[in-house]
């Protein structure tokens, strides 16, 4: 009976052994995926990023060196929950691309080189980088090379917190490209419940996308979750390090699902929370959780085998700082401040595609109007599809030529003229046509920003 038993097991095993190889063999040509959660380890004292507002400024900048990291802003003084990088690697035998998310107000060009640096001195293998910044503004500051970000927003640079977030960036990237493994994949569009306002009075995308990645046995492995929303709701009288509602959503998903959950902000440039402060953000972040959770669930993951990515670099109008939209009435109107010294001339975007789901990044913080007309546009060759905001650099707003003459913030911040945010979106809908192996039906007005050809 027992030799039985042996026997049967032996015949049971083997039959497993058999079908888990068989699956991985008929996995060869599937997308390996890896993803991993790393904590930014911010120097104490680091200022916070995100409001120019006095509450957060020094009375007088620190010319004496009395704090170690902060200039023009006042140093944190703790941490009101984790700040993250949390990463995500794909990989087929066609593409490679890395993508970390960070609770950061933004990242420029010069941190994304960084981070590719380092990877590169660390032995990952070169690959297609996407640097996505959640844009909550109680994140850590110093870290950004700009001058102009420095007093505005962020402070001045400090090597050592840029050190320490290039690090964690890099670190997060690195695990997740060592713990990559056959996947599945699968996307659904949720809709957001009710807590955002727009700045402008125009309408807002109450869309989520929903990414699910699972091993092939169907175990979590990671989720991507892109909405537009600012992460303010915690005021510049907070001084604790925070990823505001995003990250406190992201931190939900995690515990419920055990997989790292990358937020993606979206076409966030006139998109604010309804509600602000502690309580509204544990509400809000929850909703979006549950809402982000119920996509996950609907999700059912396939095997993929394509991964596309595309880049192109896109020539932008003259950067200049209009006193007519910043200062209001008295200034005349054709009173700007050029920022060509200070402010790059051009700007790369990257598209990329995980079977049929595609995503195009974008330099900042691009108005909704502009990011649902690229996914209306590209509905034709993907589903779903979503921008993702602040990635890669930080150039600033950039608004309809309508909303660019306002005197309002989002308006003085659109240092790059009334016609740049047209230009991108023109730009970005061309490449994720290429990235289709389409013509684009209409390539619709001509705008004075030129596309050009550098592209790959």
């Amino acid at each position: 009976m027992i030799g039985r038993w042996i026997l049967l097991g032996l015949l049971l095993g083997g039959a497993c052994v058999t079908g888990i190889a068989g699956a991985a063999e008929r996995c060869a040509e599937c997308v390996t995926a890896g993803a991993a959660y790393a904590t930014l380890r911010v120097p104490p004292g680091t200022p916070l990023a995100g409001y120019g507002s006095m509450k957060r400024r020094l009375a007088f900048p620190d010319v004496f060196g009395r704090y170690a990291h902060a200039f023009w802003f006042t140093p944190s003084v703790g941490e009101h929950d984790p700040v993250a990088a949390r990463a995500l690697v794909l990989e087929t035998r066609a593409a490679r691309l890395a993508w970390v998310t960070l609770d950061l107000i933004a990242v420029d060009g010069a941190f994304t080189r960084a981070v590719q640096d380092r990877l590169a001195r660390v032995g990952v293998p070169a690959t297609t980088l996407i640097v996505s910044a959640s844009h909550t503004h109680s994140g850590p500051g110093a870290f950004l090379d700009s001058a102009l970000m420095g007093l505005v927003a962020v402070d001045r640079l400090d090597p050592v917190v840029r050190e320490a977030l290039v690090e964690g960036a890099a670190t997060a990237i690195r695990q997740a490209d060592g713990a990559r493994a056959p996947a599945r994949v699968a996307a659904t569009t949720v809709t957001a419940p009710t807590v955002t306002a727009s700045r402008l009075a125009r309408p807002l995308d109450q869309e989520i996308v929903v990414l699910k990645l699972t091993t092939v046995g169907g175990a979590p492995l990671a989720l991507v979750w892109n909405f537009a929303i600012h992460g303010t709701m915690l005021s510049a009288a907070n001084l604790r390090l925070s990823g505001d509602v995003m990250g406190a959503a992201s931190a939900r998903l995690e515990q419920r699902l055990g997989a790292p959950a990358l937020f993606v902000n979206g076409a966030v440039g006139d998109v604010s929370p309804a509600r602000h402060g502690e309580a509204a953000l544990r509400e809000v972040s929850s909703a979006l959780a549950a809402a982000v959770e119920a996509g996950w669930a609907q999700a059912k993951p396939l095997p993929v085998t394509t991964l596309r990515v595309s880049e192109r670099r896109v020539t932008l109008p003259p950067a200049a700082l209009s006193l007519k939209r910043c200062a209001g009435r008295w200034a005349p109107e054709l009173m700007a401040i050029p920022l060509g010294s200070v402010m790059p001339a051009d700007t790369e975007l990257v598209a990329a595609a995980l079977g049929d789901t595609a995503w195009v990044t974008m330099p900042g913080e691009l108005q909704t109007s502009f990011g649902q007309a690229i996914k209306r546009e590209a509905r034709a060759l993907f589903a779903p599809v979503f921008v993702a905001g602040l990635s890669n650099d930080y150039l600033g707003y950039f608004t309809t030529p309508e909303d660019s003459t306002r005197r309002a913030y989002v308006a003085c911040a659109t240092i790059y003229g009334p016609d740049a945010g047209a230009c991108l979106t023109d730009a970005a809908i061309e490449l994720l046509y290429r990235l289709g192996g389409r013509p684009r039906p209409s390539a619709g007005p001509s705008s004075r920003c030129d596309a050009g050809a550098a592209s790959r």
